[in-house]
């Protein structure tokens, strides 16, 4: 997988949630709605990946809602 993409991803779900801090939504949700591409829309696989990590790095969290996972931002 290109760490380029991944890396692309992870910094515009973090611009993102610097502007709308409790924002959360699916995978789905925010493969095409969080993640401006500059050109069409990578595979969701990218965005699940920079999901990880960014929960790796403690700063998203996954919240079961129903058979729904929810990503949203640790609060401190």
């Amino acid at each position: 997988m290109d760490e380029y993409l991944i890396d692309f991803a992870m910094g515009e779900i973090r611009r993102f949630l610097q502007a709308r801090p409790d924002s959360a939504d699916t995978l789905e949700g925010i493969h095409r709605w969080w993640i401006r591409w500059p050109d069409i829309a990578e595979s969701p696989i990218v965005t699940a990946a920079a999901l990880q990590r960014l929960e790796e790095q403690g700063f998203l969290e996954q919240k079961k809602i129903g058979s729904r996972v929810l990503w949203r931002h640790v609060k401190n």
